[in-house]
């Protein structure tokens, strides 16, 4: 690597003194494609190595599935971070469960095996994915036994053949991370500015590293699902078997949400989403209940007052009955977002809220950074704030719905609308402004006094 020595390295030159430059050059240090490269190296490594896809069995669908949530990682890394978390707590609260009926035995990579719709079981269409509520009432009905786990895919010996997670790609993602964050700090000890894309590479990393702490056990790039055949059920236990099927978008059966290309860009539903609908069934199911309870009743006081009027209120009467036994459906709902309750009501929710405004923040370094122009300069600011404010904002919101509930749902659904546009801009701006960077941007400084870096 060439070093060039800064001329004046204790104070940045001022836009007054040296005039803006555009593309510079590799000539004397560094110049804007290794500026460009060494960034987009670095966030392609964090984000590549950092997302863990769920099991798809054709190939095509799993590597979209997987280019999804690369693009994803790019426009809107907070929400993969909340992913992982979400996905991680519930990895924990199956190993809780699972216990007991395992001998604790049962560990995270195999929580997080289940909860990648890893494993599955065959019907005459072809098969559906078992969740992990299902898998773990299947153990506490007794219905399945542990001892019997290899034959069900679930050995961590077998787990860890199918992971394809890649050591050396992980070492050398480490390596040019670290590498990119010390580059950072020694410019900024010798005053020597940071470009807007640097900034925007430096604010993904604190949400890489927590998320991939969050899928640290979870396997990689599993290609090939388990399938199983379900053991024997009583009729009664396959009701609430197939009850307890969180969605059935995931299964292979040639269904149309199933086949189509969409579903590589839907989230993973979650057990605490199929545990808030079962209420919201059991609530308007009660309610339908005590409706049809006090219309017979009305009925009744209306023929003991009215004899003449029998007639009418069986007719009534047999009306509301009809209706009693007519099936309950819930409306279906558009869900742009829904926070677990359990990390919603937790105490670490202030540090979540404030660490998922972290990315936006971290662009405020280039708050001096010199713009090509001053409105691109307040652009800049400006949507980094927005940034910020909108996903604080969005994330208060335990469930948000595309459909009105009331005035704050104009704040719930724009909210996420103003932070993908604040993105949009400043995606654009790190490369606009290479038009015309301060010149110190592509000063270096001396690194033979501190160590030698071999690319």
């Amino acid at each position: 690597m060439n070093v060039a020595t800064c001329s004046n390295c204790s104070s940045s030159p001022s836009t007054t003194q040296r005039a803006l430059v555009g593309w510079v050059l590799e000539n004397s240090g560094r110049g804007t494609l290794s500026l460009i490269s060494t960034c987009l190296l670095t966030i392609f490594l964090c984000t590549w190595v950092v997302i863990h896809p769920r099991v798809y069995e054709r190939e095509r669908y799993a590597t979209l599935h997987k280019i999804a949530l690369f693009l994803k990682a790019i426009l809107a890394p907070e929400f993969i971070a909340v992913e992982g978390l979400q996905e991680w707590a519930q990895c924990r609260r199956m190993v809780k469960d699972c216990a007991t009926l395992t001998g604790s035995e049962f560990e995270l990579v195999h929580a997080f095996y289940v909860s990648m719709l890893a494993l599955r079981y065959r019907t005459p269409q072809g098969d559906r994915v078992i969740w992990p509520n299902q898998y773990t009432w299947l153990l506490q009905q007794n219905l399945i036994k542990w001892e019997g786990q290899a034959s069900w895919g679930l050995s961590v010996q077998r787990i860890r053949d199918q992971n394809k997670a890649d050591s050396v790609a992980k070492f050398i993602s480490f390596i040019q991370v670290s590498w990119f964050v010390a580059q950072s700090i020694m410019r900024t000890a010798h005053s020597l500015p940071l470009s807007q894309l640097e900034s925007m590479t430096l604010s993904y990393i604190p949400l890489f590293t927590v998320t991939y702490f969050f899928w640290w056990h979870k396997p990689k790039d599993i290609l090939t699902p388990s399938i199983v055949t379900l053991p024997d059920m009583s009729e009664e236990q396959q009701r609430i078997f197939r009850s307890m099927t969180i969605s059935n978008k995931f299964d292979n059966e040639g269904m149309e949400d199933q086949v189509t290309y969409w579903n590589i860009w839907y989230l993973t539903p979650r057990v605490f989403e199929k545990q808030a609908e079962d209420k919201a069934m059991r609530a308007l199911e009660q309610a339908a209940e005590k409706a049809a309870q006090t219309a017979a009743e009305r009925a009744t006081r209306n023929a003991q007052a009215n004899p003449g009027a029998m007639y009418e209120n069986s007719f009534s009467k047999g009306k509301y009955e009809h209706t009693e036994h007519q099936p309950i459906k819930l409306p279906k709902e558009i869900v742009l977002s829904h926070w677990d309750p359990d990390l919603y009501r937790s105490k670490i929710w202030p540090a979540i809220c404030l660490f998922g405004a972290s990315f936006g923040a971290l662009h405020l370094i280039s708050w001096d950074t010199v713009f090509p122009t001053t409105v691109e300069l307040w652009l800049w600011r400006t949507s980094a704030f927005v940034s910020i404010l909108s996903l604080i904002i969005f994330i208060h919101f335990e469930k948000v719905v595309f459909c009105w509930g009331g005035p704050l749902t104009i704040i719930s659904l724009v909210s996420p609308g103003l932070y993908f546009l604040s993105r949009v801009v400043m995606i654009g701006q790190v490369f606009a402004a290479l038009r015309a960077e301060d010149p110190a941007i592509y000063d270096t400084y001396e690194v033979s006094t501190y160590w030698v870096h071999i690319l």
